[in-house]
């Protein structure tokens, strides 16, 4: 990757290091590393990251939004889907992505399971995000519920087995996607 004017910015830098952790992995790649393809001394990309930490927390919060919130407002915006049926699909959709990152995008997978271990707090946000438009499809479509914004974080919880990173291992057993429509209608009886 060639830098494109004299001015780095830091999109270029996450895009950099995203290529990158792609090549060498989380554990291998260093602030040098995404320097060296960026044609720049590694203090330029200190300019803009305090750490390696903090570099990886913009790789992933960008992973994160490119690659499930983005995904996950489309269904969320989706009108041909109601009621229960629109719920299902955003859960499912998550699903699905965490599942496919986990086998096909293992190292920016390992990425984001290593920031959501070490910031609790910044994960929480990308958690709060999806509870949110969860309470937002309860309310609009009616789903009988006192507490939407609740009802939205027991789903969110009820589900993590399916799309949380530290069950990843699990998601190989090919029994998966039964259990998950087990889970769901169960799910479904009890807000219906």
């Amino acid at each position: 990757m060639e830098k494109t004017s004299d001015v780095l910015t830091k999109k270029q830098i996450l895009v950099a290091t995203e290529e990158t952790l792609r090549r060498f992995g989380i554990a291998k790649t260093s602030v040098t590393d995404v320097a060296k393809v960026l044609g720049v001394s590694h203090g330029s990309i200190y300019r803009h990251f305090n750490s390696k930490a903090e570099l990886l927390e913009g790789v992933t919060e960008k992973w994160l939004i490119e690659k499930i919130i983005a995904p996950l407002s489309e269904v969320y915006l989706d009108s041909s889907l109601t009621g229960a049926a629109l719920l299902k699909r955003y859960i499912q959709t998550l699903v699905e992505l965490k599942h496919y990152y986990a086998r096909d995008d293992e190292e920016m997978f390992q990425m984001y399971t290593r920031v959501t271990e070490q910031r609790a707090d910044f994960i929480e946000q990308h958690i709060d995000h999806i509870v949110k438009q969860l309470a937002d499809i309860i309310t609009r479509e009616g789903i009988t519920s006192d507490q939407p914004a609740q009802l939205a974080r027991t789903l969110f919880h009820a589900t993590a087995r399916f799309h949380h990173p530290a069950h990843a291992y699990e998601w190989k057993n090919p029994k998966i996607d039964q259990e998950f429509s087990d889970v769901w209608a169960l799910l479904e009886h009890g807000i219906s």
